[in-house]
C-alpha cells in the first residue's frame, strides 16, 4: 500500500467520523471535506459518500468544505 492509499483510508475514516458524530454532533461540512480529500488520493467510494453529504448541505456549506480541503491540502 502506497502512501496515497494510506492517506486515503485515513481521511476516508475521518469523514465517516464526522459524518455519523459518534463522539459528537454530526459535522457534515468536515465530514464533505475529509470525503473529498479521500477521493483525491484514490479512495473510490469517497466519492458516493461525499455526494450523500453534499445533499445535506447548503452550496455556501459545500463550498466551506471545498475551502477547508484546499487550504488543508496547502499547508499539509
Amino acid at each position: 500500500m502506497g502512501h496515497d492509499d494510506a492517506s486515503g483510508d485515513i481521511f476516508f475514516r475521518l469523514g465517516m467520523m464526522c459524518s455519523i458524530g459518534r463522539e459528537a454532533e454530526p459535522d457534515l461540512v468536515s465530514a464533505h471535506k475529509w470525503f473529498n480529500l479521500a477521493a483525491m488520493k484514490g479512495k473510490r467510494e469517497a466519492v458516493q459518500y461525499r455526494q450523500e453529504v453534499a445533499g445535506e448541505l447548503s452550496a455556501a456549506e459545500i463550498a466551506d468544505a471545498q475551502r477547508s480541503a484546499r487550504e488543508w491540502l496547502r499547508t499539509h
